[in-house]
C-alpha cells in the first residue's frame, strides 16, 4: 500500500508542474520537453541501468523493466485524464499490448517445442556424438561454430549457444583459453545465424511479423551473415591449440518420439510461415495450431507408454540388462504442459517490459524525436549501422522494437541491413545479446566480459565486412536516396 501511495503521489506531482494546454481536439500531445516525458526517461534508464547490472547484482532482468513500464504508463494515463482524454492512452497501451501478445505466444510455442526436444535427450545426443568422436580443438572449434550458425535459424541462438557450450565444457576439462575462445566464436555464430532467419532471434521475428521483411527473403542476409562469422573465426581459429582433448564416451538413448517431435516443429513452422505468407494471417495462429500438434503427440505417448515400457522391460530381462530396468521403472509420462512452465518466463517478461516502456516513451513522442535526428539528419545507412554497434550495449530487443515503432521511410534493402546490425551488432560485447549474457552464466569463470572485450576489434571487422558484403550483394534492394 505505502509504494502504491507513492506511486500516485509521484504521478500527481508530475501532473500538477506539466502546464494544462488547452486542447483544441483530441490526440496525442508531443511531451518530449515536458517533465513528464524526462522523468520517464529517467525512469526507464535507471531501470536499463539495473537490467546491465544482471551479471554483478543477480536479480532478473525482467523484475526493474516491468515496474518501469507500471510507472511509465501510470503517469501517461493520469496526466491524459487530466486532460480530459482518457480513450487516448487506454487505446495506445491496448496496441502495444496486442503487438507483445503475438510474438509471447509465438516464443512460447518455439521456446514449448524446443524443451520437448530437450527433454527427450535430442541435444544430448548430438553432444555425445561429438565428443565421442575425439576430434581436435581446432577441429571442434570450426565444428561448434558452423553448427552454432546453421541451428540457430531454427532452435534460436540462445538455446543454440547453450547446447553447444556445453559440449565445449564437457571436452575441454578446465582449459581456460579454448573454453573462452570458443565461447566466443559460439556467440558470434549464434548470433550470425539467427540474423538469416525469422526464428533465429527475437529482433528477426519481429521484423517478420511487423511484415518488413518476408520469410524467403531472410535469405537474402545468408552470405552476410556467413561473412560476419567467418572473418573473426578465421582469426581466432589460429590461436587454437591443435591437440587433441582426452575422449569422453557417453551413451545417451534417444527418448520415444523425439525424431517425430522433431518433425512437428518443423510442421509447426511450415503451418505459421504458409499462414503469413498466403494467407495473410499472423504466424502467431500457425505456432498455436503447432502446439495443438505437439498436444495431441503428447497424448499419444502417455496412452501408448504401459504397452511401450513393457516390451522394453520384457527385452531389458532377456539381456539380463539391470541399469536399463532401473531406468525403466523411472520414466515418467510426457507432458506438454511441463514443457511450457520451463519456457525462459524471464526473457517473455522483460521482453513485455521492454515493449511497453518503448512503446510508452514512443507515446510520448521520443521515438518521432529520434527518427528525425536518425533518419532525417542522417543517411538510412549509417544510422542502421550505428544502431547495430549501440545493441551490443542496449539489447537488440529496444533497437528493434524502437525502429519498428518509428516506421522511417526506408528502402528493402535497409530494413535488410537493421535485421542484420541488430542481430549481430549485440556480438561485439559479451553483454550484447540473449547468448553472451547466458553463456557468462553458464562458463562462470571462463567466458568472462574482458575476455571477450579483448576480440572486440576482430569482431568488429567481421560487422564490417558483413555490412559491406550487404551493401554488395544486396545493392539492387536499396534505392538510391540511402
Amino acid at each position: 500500500m505505502k509504494i502504491n501511495g507513492l506511486l500516485l503521489f509521484c504521478c500527481a506531482w508530475v501532473i500538477s508542474v506539466i502546464p494544462s494546454p488547452a486542447l483544441a481536439a483530441q490526440g496525442t500531445l508531443n511531451l518530449t520537453s515536458s517533465t513528464l516525458g524526462l522523468v520517464c526517461i529517467v525512469v526507464f534508464v535507471l531501470a536499463y541501468a539495473l537490467v546491465m547490472l544482471e551479471e554483478k547484482l543477480h536479480m532478473r532482468k525482467s523484475k526493474p523493466v516491468l515496474v518501469a513500464a507500471g510507472i511509465i504508463w501510470l503517469m501517461i494515463g493520469a496526466y491524459y485524464v487530466n486532460q480530459g482524454q482518457p480513450d487516448v492512452t487506454e487505446h495506445a497501451f491496448r496496441h502495444n499490448l496486442l503487438e507483445f501478445a503475438e510474438l509471447m505466444l509465438f516464443l512460447l510455442v518455439a521456446m514449448t517445442y524446443i524443451n520437448a526436444l530437450e527433454e527427450r535427450r535430442l541435444f544430448d545426443a548430438l553432444r555425445a556424438w561429438m565428443i565421442q568422436k575425439g576430434f581436435s580443438y581446432k577441429n571442434l572449434f570450426w565444428i561448434t561454430g558452423f553448427l552454432s550458425f546453421f541451428i540457430s535459424p531454427i532452435a534460436d541462438n540462445l538455446t543454440t549457444a547453450l547446447l553447444m557450450c556445453a559440449v565445449v565444457m564437457k571436452v575441454a576439462d578446465g582449459d581456460k583459453e579454448f573454453i573462452n575462445l570458443s565461447c566466443i566464436n559460439i556467440v558470434i555464430a549464434a548470433n550470425a545465424g539467427g540474423a538469416f532467419s525469422p526464428f533465429g532471434d527475437i529482433t528477426t521475428l519481429m521484423v517478420w511479423q511487423a511484415g518488413m521483411v518476408h520469410f524467403s527473403e531472410f535469405l537474402a542476409l545468408f552470405i552476410p551473415s556467413l561473412v560476419n562469422y567467418i572473418v573473426p573465426a578465421l582469426v581466432m581459429s589460429y590461436f587454437v591449440a591443435d591437440r587433441k582433448p582426452s575422449a569422453v564416451y557417453e551413451r545417451v538413448e534417444l527418448k520415444r518420439g523425439a525424431l517425430r517431435i522433431l518433425t512437428l516443429f518443423l510442421l509447426t513452422v511450415a503451418t505459421a510461415v504458409l499462414s503469413h505468407s498466403l494467407l495473410h494471417l499472423p504466424p502467431v495462429l500457425g505456432m498455436m495450431m503447432g502446439l495443438g500438434y505437439l498436444q495431441f503427440f503428447g497424448y499419444f505417448l502417455r496412452m501408448t507408454l504401459p504397452g511401450s515400457l513393457a516390451r522394453k522391460r520384457a527385452m531389458a530381462e532377456r539381456e539380463g540388462d539391470q541399469e536399463r530396468l532401473e531406468k525403466l521403472g523411472s520414466v515418467v509420462p510426457f507432458d506438454v504442459f511441463s514443457k511450457v512452465s520451463r519456457a525462459e518466463w524471464d526473457t517473455l517478461l522483460f521482453f513485455y517490459g521492454i515493449v511497453m516502456c518503448v512503446g510508452g516513451l514512443g507515446f510520448l513522442g521520443y521515438l518521432s524525436l529520434m527518427s528525425e535526428i536518425l533518419y532525417g539528419e542522417w543517411s538510412a545507412t549509417y544510422a542502421n549501422v550505428f544502431l547495430g554497434i549501440i545493441s551490443a550495449v542496449i539489447d537488440n530487443i529496444p533497437v528493434m522494437f524502437a525502429v519498428l515503432s518509428m516506421q522511417p521511410e526506408m528502402s528493402h534493402g535497409h530494413w535488410l541491413l537493421i535485421t542484420l546490425t541488430a542481430g549481430v551488432g549485440g556480438s561485439l560485447l559479451s553483454i550484447g545479446s540473449a547468448a553472451g549474457v547466458a553463456l557468462m552464466g553458464q562458463a562462470r569463470g571462463y567466458y568472462t566480459f574482458m575476455g571477450h572485450l579483448k576480440w572486440a576489434p576482430v569482431i568488429l571487422l567481421g560487422y564490417i565486412a558483413s555490412i559491406l558484403c550487404h551493401l554488395w550483394l544486396n545493392e539492387s534492394a536499396f534505392s538510391v536516396f540511402g
